[in-house]
């Protein structure tokens, strides 16, 4: 662990909680910028996004959060890529995503992971997108 002494998750932490609340439609139209910006999408009246993507840093590394995952139809792979699902204290639950290689798009593994923010150092938003949550 980086922090033991850090307990509040710090700017990590705070950015996460905007991302979930823009994903569950929760929010303000405070003006924010990158991954604090308040909505979705390249522009304010995109109503077709779901997920604004992110990779979490390990503080110790430097490098990406990644997680090995199985397709249901077999196929396996690691992703360094999540979208946040929820976040408790310092612990966020993340849905990993993979690329679709036939659509070059982000999709969904069906699998999850929980990570500790006291072990996360930065993180990378990726521009939003749809992603089939079933």
């Amino acid at each position: 662990m980086c922090s033991e002494e850090r307990k509040n998750c710090g700017c990590i932490g705070e950015i996460l909680k905007k991302i979930l609340l823009l994903q569950k439609r929760d929010y303000d139209n405070d003006n924010f910028i990158g991954c604090d910006k308040p909505f979705l999408g390249p522009v304010l009246t995109s109503v077709c996004y779901n997920t604004r993507p992110i990779q979490l840093y390990n503080c110790s590394t430097g490098t990406p959060w990644s997680f090995s995952y199985t397709l249901s139809d077999g196929t396996t792979g690691t992703s360094d890529t999540f979208r946040i699902e929820s976040l408790d204290d310092c612990c966020c639950t993340c849905r990993l995503l993979y690329t679709n290689t036939d659509t070059n798009t982000l999709a969904n593994t069906g699998e999850y992971c929980t990570i500790d923010l006291n072990c996360c150092g930065a993180i990378r938003c990726l521009p939003d997108t749809s992603i089939d949550l079933c």
